[in-house]
């Protein structure tokens, strides 16, 4: 650190050079934070798997953000301040992430306000939660009860709901479009695209024999273009302006693109799509995009990961070996390090692998670092009337600390006001658990009473020899 300033002041290197070499570092020192605890405020006893792989109730820990487990989070991006989190149950619990003032020590979190389960909210657990993307004082949340609801974040109260007819997995709003459509992923093959402005479902993109939509996602540079991920493997391409919609399909056999693959007419620009075209062999249920909208990654049950060019749609062949875990039939939330923080070409993904974090380099695959301590393989609770529930714990939901996303669809700067980033986590034991980047210095604190052992036994030591040397020199001696 003293060798960049030092740098820095002799203007080797830029300032921005600097920051992005500080925030690479950040990404790369991120580490479980267990002093950061939720606490939703539901009584009980924890089960836990023991030394020797058996259940058993631990009395020592009572504390869950959901009991019944945590399904979905959301991080509103402006001040990096508000976290979502919806229960397996279909509650809903706000939580203030400023509560905490001291980031290096440890701290429980209280919900500011909760949205209990019933008739006029959610009936049933929740599938996925996200902020209204100009504003964090609207967020909205789907669940198997079949509804998209819109809510307000200070009052906690409905501002307006929507019955899709079928099983909602996932919805996804674009972070830059002023259209204010909402696309939604349900058991039915078609896409169903809500619109905020005049409360309607305004259109279905149709989607043919391709099952279930579990994963959507806007591109965060062209604000009518939207991709899906089917339960058949297809990830398509859609401009939703168009009647026939379809713009593109991902093919995991295309590593060369539109330029090079002859499915570009030169003459009137015109796409011909592959209709057998598949992104997967399984159903694919993740999907993002870079902040800079240049590349969309895929994940899908075949337990791969896959990174396009999002201009050509050619496969770049980023390969993340045989360790990538992945067979919910459910939404998974991934994120890629926002643009800025790293170096051009050495973007970071973050992905939720079951029971672990891992940090991957997103273009050629490498395990930068492994996110463990995510809690018992097997955990339920034990409620006072003695009845139990197990589960076999897994993450459910990962979401990113940031600020200051006002024109990008992360917040790109690290962290909120009172720490230097942070990654939240969902989890089956109804656990919401943190994770923060190491920071020079950060352990100071907690070595001060082992620091001060330490010294007050050298001064021990050293007056011992103060006084074994004054003797020996204060002592007269006579030579015969």
């Amino acid at each position: 650190m003293n060798q960049l300033l030092f740098e820095q002041a002799c203007g080797n290197i830029g300032p921005n050079v600097f920051a992005r070499l500080q925030t690479t570092k950040l990404l790369n020192s991120f580490g479980p934070a267990p002093g950061f605890r939720f606490d939703g405020g539901e009584k009980g006893i924890a089960i836990r798997d023991d030394e020797e792989g058996a259940l058993a109730p631990d009395p020592t820990s009572t504390l869950w953000a959901h009991q019944s487990g945590v399904n979905a989070l959301a991080l509103e991006r402006f001040d990096g301040r508000i976290l979502v989190s919806g229960g397996l149950d279909g509650s809903i619990k706000l939580w203030d992430l400023e509560q905490c003032g001291n980031p290096s020590k440890p701290h429980t979190f209280n919900p500011v306000a909760k949205i209990p389960r019933s008739d006029q909210t959610h009936k049933f657990g929740i599938t996925h939660l996200s902020f209204y993307p100009f504003d964090s004082a609207a967020f909205l949340s789907t669940s198997y009860d079949q509804t998209l609801k819109i809510w307000s974040t200070d009052t906690a109260s409905l501002s307006a709901s929507f019955n899709l007819g079928y099983k909602v997995y996932t919805h996804a709003i674009s972070p830059i479009a002023s259209h204010l459509l909402v696309a939604c992923g349900t058991q039915h093959p078609s896409v169903r695209l809500v619109d905020l402005r005049t409360g309607s479902s305004v259109q279905s993109l149709a989607g043919t024999n391709s099952g279930a939509v579990l994963a959507t996602s806007w591109s965060p540079r062209h604000e009518h273009v939207l991709a899906t991920g089917s339960v058949n493997g297809a990830v398509k391409i859609w401009d939703v302006r168009q009647a026939g919609g379809v713009i593109g399909m991902l093919d995991q056999e295309d590593s060369l693109g539109l330029y090079y693959n002859g499915l570009l007419d030169a003459a009137s620009g015109k796409v011909r799509i592959r209709a057998s075209a598949k992104a997967h062999a399984a159903p694919v249920n993740g999907l993002t995009w870079t902040d800079d909208g240049e590349y969309i990654i895929s994940a899908g049950h075949d337990r791969r990961i896959r990174v396009w060019d999002a201009a050509t749609g050619k496969n770049t062949l980023a390969s993340f070996g045989p360790s990538i875990k992945n067979s919910q039939l459910a939404s998974v939330t991934m994120f890629t390090s926002p643009v800025g923080l790293t170096h051009p070409g050495k973007e970071l993904l973050f992905w939720p692998n079951e029971t672990e974090i891992l940090v991957l380099d997103l273009h050629d695959g490498h395990v930068v670092s492994k996110l463990r301590g995510t809690g018992p393989m097997m955990a339920g609770v034990q409620s006072g009337a003695g009845a139990q529930r197990t589960v076999k714990n897994r993450i459910s939901s990962i979401v990113w600390r940031g600020a200051g996303g006002g024109g990008s669809s992360s917040g790109p700067v690290m962290g909120g006001s009172n720490t230097a980033g942070a990654i939240y986590s969902a989890h089956l034991d109804g656990q919401i658990r943190a994770w923060m980047p190491r920071l020079e210095g950060s352990d100071d604190e907690d070595e001060d009473d082992s620091l001060d052992a330490a010294s007050e036994e050298k001064a021990k030591k050293r007056k011992a020899l103060d006084d074994i040397f004054k003797g020996l020199v204060g002592r007269k001696i006579t030579f015969t």
